[in-house]
């Protein structure tokens, strides 16, 4: 399983309209080579060198297994065409752009993407992180992630 983007490569720096800094829109994400029998995808955006601890930026889930990519400025609605959005750290449903404190160097944003043996997690949108990771325990069947980076002078 692969993850791509059309608007970073691995390890290199995301542009700035997908930041706090710019328009703060989702970039462009899909995934590809997944196994056939996937019944649904889940995407977890987060940035591990956060100050206080992993940050959660993005969550997404009963993705159904007809799709294979979230279109930029994916919609920040609980729930679109089907599709679910849990709650960031920043508190609000959708996608957080990066936003790392300034000065602090370079962080690391690694969009995860989880093909699932189930087509839906039944869960209510806006669930947090936690739920939607305990809903998956057992369910995943591949994963892969792309990694991108931003620093804030």
């Amino acid at each position: 399983m692969k993850v791509i983007s059309a608007a970073f490569k691995e390890g290199e720096l995301i542009p700035r309209q997908y930041t706090c800094e710019g328009k703060d829109v989702p970039p462009p994400i899909s995934w590809q080579d997944f196994p056939q029998e996937a019944k649904s995808f889940v995407l977890i955006m987060d940035d591990p060198d956060a100050p206080a601890g992993t940050f959660t930026h993005w969550v997404v889930y009963d993705i159904p297994s007809s799709v294979s990519r979230l279109e930029e400025n994916f919609p920040k609605v609980k729930e679109h065409m089907g599709i679910k959005q849990g709650m960031n750290d920043f508190g609000r449903v959708g996608y957080g752009g990066p936003c790392p404190p300034r000065g602090h160097g370079y962080h690391r944003y690694f969009f995860k993407v989880y093909a699932l043996s189930v087509a839906s997690l039944n869960l209510p949108a806006g669930a947090s992180r936690r739920d939607v990771e305990k809903a998956m325990a057992g369910k995943v069947l591949a994963q892969a992630q792309l990694m991108g980076r931003y620093k804030r002078d």
